[in-house]
C-alpha cells in the first residue's frame, strides 16, 4: 500500500477523505465521544450508536440523535427488522445525516432475541427487504454492518454481502467475527479477503483496530477499501487520527501516555457531565474508565474506586492520585 497517497472512500454520493471509520457502539458512541473523536480527526467517517427504529419513530427528539454540523461526514445506525419502521426512522433521520446505516451485526442477546442485529443473518430476505425499504425512503447513501456469519458453520457474509449490494447499499462493513464469538477470540481478517471481487460496492474491515499498525496489517491482508475502529477508541481518541497519519504519510505518532490519558479522561467526563447532567454523566461514564486505565500498576484497586465514586471532586482526586503513583 502506498503510504504516501491521499486516500477516499466513494460511498454512493458520499466522499470519505479518510479510510478510517469509528465503528458504531451502543452507549459508547455518542454526541460526546463523536465530538471528541471528531476534534482528533478532521476526516473520519463518524457512526452514531445504533438506534433503535421503533423508540426513534415513537420519539423523534430522543437525545441519541443529537448531532451538529460539525460531525460531518457522519454515518446514523438504526436497529430493528420491520421494514417500514426502518424505513420511517431512516426518514426521520434523513436530514441529519450523511449516511443510514442498518444494523445487522449487533450479536447480544437482547437484540439477537427480537430478530434484530445478526439474527438478520439468518433471514437474508427479510434483510434485504429492510434495505430496499430504506434506500427507497430516503435520498442519502444506505449501508450495513453484519458479521462473518452466525457461527462458524454458517459463515455467509460473502453471499450476504451480494445480496445487500443488489439491494442498494452503497457500502458495507464487516465485523471479522461470526455472532457465537461475540467479541472473543481474534478477529479472523484472512475471511475477509474473500470479499474482495465478489462486490463493487466499497468494504470496511472491523475488528481488532488497536494501533496504526494493525490499521496498516489489516487493510493489507484483507484488501479492504477501508478499516472500522471500535472498542480501541474507547480510551485512546487519538487513535484513529493516529492510524490516519500512518496511512497517508508513514508517520507513527506514539500512543498517549498516562499523563495525556488522564487529561482526556477528565475532558471526555466533563463533556457528559455537561451533557447528561452531573449525576447522569457520572453514572454514565463508570464503563470509559477500565479503558483509559488499563495496564497502569494499581489499576484493578483504581477503577473500583472510581466506578463506585459518585462525588466529582473525589474523582478528580483519585485521577490526580493515579497519576502521581503512575510517574513514581
Amino acid at each position: 500500500m502506498n503510504l504516501t497517497k491521499t486516500h477516499h472512500i466513494k460511498i454512493g454520493t458520499v466522499t470519505v477523505n479518510s479510510l478510517t471509520a469509528l465503528a458504531p457502539l451502543a452507549g459508547i458512541t455518542d454526541f460526546v465521544l463523536r465530538k471528541l473523536i471528531r476534534e482528533e480527526s478532521k476526516t473520519t467517517l463518524l457512526m452514531t450508536e445504533m438506534i433503535s427504529s421503533e423508540a426513534l419513530v415513537q420519539n423523534k427528539d430522543c437525545n441519541i440523535i443529537k448531532t451538529d454540523e460539525k460531525e460531518s461526514p457522519i454515518s446514523f445506525q438504526i436497529e430493528g427488522h420491520k421494514p417500514e419502521l426502518m424505513a420511517k426512522a431512516a426518514k426521520i433521520l434523513e436530514d441529519r445525516a450523511s449516511i443510514i446505516d442498518i444494523n445487522m451485526g449487533c450479536p447480544i442477546n437482547k437484540i439477537v432475541k427480537g430478530q434484530d442485529g445478526c439474527s438478520l443473518m439468518k433471514n437474508p430476505k427479510l434483510a434485504r427487504d429492510i434495505v430496499i425499504a430504506v434506500k427507497e425512503a430516503v435520498n442519502i447513501p444506505v449501508t450495513c454492518k453484519f458479521r462473518l456469519g452466525w457461527s462458524q458453520d454458517s459463515k455467509n457474509f460473502i453471499e450476504f454481502a451480494q445480496l445487500m449490494q443488489e439491494s442498494g447499499a452503497c457500502a458495507v462493513m464487516v465485523h471479522a467475527r461470526t455472532r457465537s464469538q461475540l467479541y472473543s477470540g481474534t478477529a479472523d481478517w484472512n475471511e475477509l479477503t474473500k470479499l474482495r471481487g465478489e462486490i463493487d460496492i466499497p468494504y470496511y474491515a472491523n475488528g481488532d483496530i488497536t494501533s496504526p499498525e494493525a490499521a496498516l496489517k489489516c487493510l493489507e491482508i484483507t484488501k479492504a477499501d477501508g478499516i472500522s475502529v471500535g472498542r480501541a477508541a474507547m480510551g485512546d481518541l487519538s487513535l484513529i487520527a493516529r492510524i490516519e497519519k500512518y496511512l497517508n504519510e508513514g508517520i507513527l505518532i506514539p500512543e498517549p501516555d498516562l499523563n495525556q490519558k488522564l487529561a482526556m479522561l477528565k475532558k471526555h467526563l466533563d463533556m457528559e457531565i455537561a451533557f447528561r447532567g452531573e449525576e447522569t454523566g457520572i453514572k454514565f461514564f463508570r464503563k470509559f474508565y477500565p479503558c483509559y486505565i488499563k495496564n497502569i500498576r494499581g489499576g484493578a484497586e483504581y477503577r473500583h474506586k472510581l466506578v463506585t465514586e459518585l462525588n466529582y471532586d473525589n474523582i478528580i482526586n483519585i485521577l490526580k492520585e493515579i497519576l502521581h503513583n503512575g510517574q513514581q
